[in-house]
């Protein structure tokens, strides 16, 4: 019997344990980063970590909606409230597009606990899941000389960081990295795939039973739903504000 009991004692934590959420395949989702936030009915809702109060996550999973929180994990942003704890000589180059935002160094260990706290703020605020962007500065004019091997073990990273709080995550984008991250993301957020002829890198993920969900910045298009569809994606179609409330294929 005592032997019993510790062999008991040993397994029934790992059987209580939390693990992340598994978001179905099919899910509608709503994504929306900006403006009053909108309430349509759909299972998923991608929304802002430091602008959604915690209330605001509270309701809707008590609602029945499964959160994504979303920061950025591969720039700065002088905006946001922790913006001051990042060392300059951590930023890069600017992007061109988005006022405020510079490319981050992500190799650095004080850069990467800095951003394991956005992990641990998702944590508190009652996120199941997270959307990190911006994890392809390798290949964009970042002024930080980042390689391909040095953002693979950066979004390695932060997958496990994400794993090990019991949150999923999703990769954002980085279609050309799939062979080699798909394996440890949980679902993945893409931006225009369609208009780049990039959404076929996602059939792996999708044959894992991983849901992929498609934000074209565009009218509605329904030869483009037709090929999501048969793909078995989540198309919608968005302003690039993202205030409001997108147009999904059904």
């Amino acid at each position: 019997m005592r032997t019993l009991l510790a062999l008991l004692s040993v397994i029934a934590p790992a059987l209580t344990a939390a693990t992340p959420i598994t978001i179905p395949a099919n899910a509608s989702w709503h994504m929306q980063l900006d403006g009053k936030l909108q309430t349509p009915n759909r299972l998923v809702y991608d929304i802002d970590l430091y602008d959604t109060p915690k209330q605001t996550i509270t309701n809707l999973k008590a609602g029945g909606r499964i959160v994504i929180c979303y920061f950025s994990a591969g720039t700065w942003e002088d905006w946001r409230s922790d913006a001051q704890a990042y060392p300059t000589a951590a930023l890069g180059k600017a992007l061109p597009d988005w006022p405020g935002e510079r490319w981050l160094d992500y190799r650095r260990d004080d850069v990467r606990q800095l951003l394991a706290k956005r992990l641990d703020l998702a944590v508190d605020k009652g996120c199941d899941a997270v959307d990190p962007d911006n994890v392809d500065g390798y290949s964009n004019d970042n002024g930080l000389s980042l390689t391909e091997a040095e953002q693979i073990d950066f979004n390695r990273w932060l997958a496990s960081e994400a794993h090990s709080r019991d949150l999923s995550i999703g990769l954002k984008n980085a279609v050309e990295l799939l062979p080699e991250l798909g394996d440890y993301f949980d679902f993945a957020i893409n931006e225009s795939c369609y208009r780049y002829n990039e959404c076929d890198g996602y059939s792996h993920m999708r044959n894992q039973g991983k849901p992929i969900f498609i934000a074209e910045y565009r009218t509605l298009n329904t030869s483009l739903c037709r090929r999501a569809a048969n793909s078995g994606f989540r198309l919608q179609f968005f302003k690039v504000s993202l205030k409001g409330v997108g147009v999904p294929c059904d």
